[in-house]
């Protein structure tokens, strides 16, 4: 059963800074992280404009029902769903199914859960503060920051830029295509607490000849990510986990986000993950415990839908880029491989443009870990925010159902 929560009279989301595996998209096609297809898109010209609302169209439309919408997403298969929904007048919460199976606890409304590839947009704009800085620029290339990582089978970092790995333009293999921890139940089981290094994880990578030459295609690569987080040690002198803290966390007082480093277990309330890995005939496991490094700056965070509403906020209000690099992250590629989800989609700097049904157009980042769902959408001026997370594996209506929800509330009366 879906549960509404009461609504709030005002945001407590949107405060001024103080501050799958592993990608945006439908999966079922092959086990959780390794599905290949993500999220984004409006033509280029809509790119910068958020929501748009038709001439002749009401502009106080009541807002689709969040219980409604959590539980078309349960009803695809899921195990727990939390739907989170915010906007000028407050925000609103629902929930259905259960955080726990064993225990049989119902899923929460501040329940934290693994974010899997929306980590990319905290990765990103750690980068991209960094560019502001003047200690990167988006052209600088892979060889010049990591000299001799990306090397070997045609893999070459001379050609390769900052902006590349960002927008997923780089042609670098994607090292969860061959990586069993993350796609096999064996492996899982057997691995899951196990560490990992950045150069371990692109050492995979380099095992595989490039999809194409830089910046002559489109295709995802959690690869890109990991080399980005090597990128922003290699810069600071301290891990993308630290930055990432220092600069969007703890600043924003987000108390429910993590940005772990080898630590298995997920603290407080927090919602449980169960997956089969795609194997016919294999009851799903509880995957909520594992060793998050496999996953790296490519997917690694935790969080739960109000810390996840306060950082799309303040990042779309500019609160935490210059509008120089801002502008940049918002300027989008063509992206064909996620069509089938998304047609027209495409990619930024680790954000991502989808259509609205209404017309115009939101950003999004959301992710895909075994046993877990990510799918959000907000608007450019960071005034409304729609955050979907639901467990277990689901079927090929999970995405579907989530985004139809995001593009419900978010053509509502503008998200409220």
């Amino acid at each position: 059963m879906a549960t509404d929560t009461t609504p709030h009279t005002r945001t407590p989301h949107t405060r001024t800074p103080h501050t799958r595996t592993l990608h945006p998209a439908t999966r079922r096609s092959r086990a959780g992280v390794t599905s290949r297809v993500l999220v984004t898109a409006l033509a280029a010209a809509l790119a910068g404009t958020g929501l748009i609302t038709p001439a002749g169209a009401a502009t106080h439309t009541p807002a689709p029902s969040l219980r409604h919408g959590a539980q078309s997403v349960l009803d695809t298969g899921t195990v727990g769903v939390v739907v989170r929904s915010t906007g000028p007048h407050g925000s609103r919460t629902a929930t259905a199914g259960l955080a726990d199976k064993r225990t049989g606890r119902p899923a929460g409304p501040d329940d934290t859960f693994r974010i899997a590839s929306s980590t990319k947009t905290f990765v990103s704009t750690v980068v991209l503060q960094l560019v502001g800085e003047g200690r990167l620029s988006l052209d600088d290339s892979v060889e010049d920051l990591l000299p001799g990582v990306v090397s070997g089978n045609g893999n070459d970092g001379r050609r390769i830029t900052v902006r590349n790995l960002l927008n997923h333009t780089s042609g670098l293999f994607d090292f969860t295509e061959d990586f069993p921890v993350l796609t096999d139940i064996d492996a899982f089981r057997e691995g899951r607490l196990a560490s990992w290094t950045e150069d371990q994880l692109v050492g995979i990578a380099m095992k595989h000849a490039p999809r194409f030459a830089p910046g002559e295609g489109w295709s995802y690569s959690n690869t890109n990510y990991v080399l980005a987080g090597m990128i922003i040690e290699k810069t600071t002198g301290k891990s993308w986990q630290h930055e990432v803290t220092r600069r969007i966390i703890r600043p924003l007082g987000l108390h429910r986000t993590t940005a772990p480093y080898t630590d298995p277990f997920m603290k407080g309330p927090h919602l449980k993950g169960y997956s089969n890995f795609a194997a016919e005939g294999r009851t799903p496991i509880d995957v909520s415990v594992m060793n998050p490094s496999a996953a790296g700056a490519a997917g690694g965070m935790i969080s739960n839908t109000a810390d996840l509403s306060t950082f799309y906020t303040a990042l779309m209000k500019g609160r935490l880029l210059k509008p120089a690099q801002l502008a940049a992250m918002r300027t989008t590629v063509r992206a064909e491989e996620l069509d089938p989800a998304w047609p027209g989609a495409r990619y930024g700097l680790g954000l991502l443009s989808v259509p609205l049904s209404c017309g115009g157009s939101y950003y999004s980042h959301g992710g895909d870990l075994f046993g877990y769902t990510t799918r959000n959408g907000f608007s450019a001026d960071g005034r409304h925010v729609v955050v979907v997370a639901a467990t277990g594996d689901g079927d090929e209506d999970t995405t579907p159902a989530a985004n139809a929800v995001i593009d419900e509330q978010l053509c509502a009366d503008g998200g409220r």
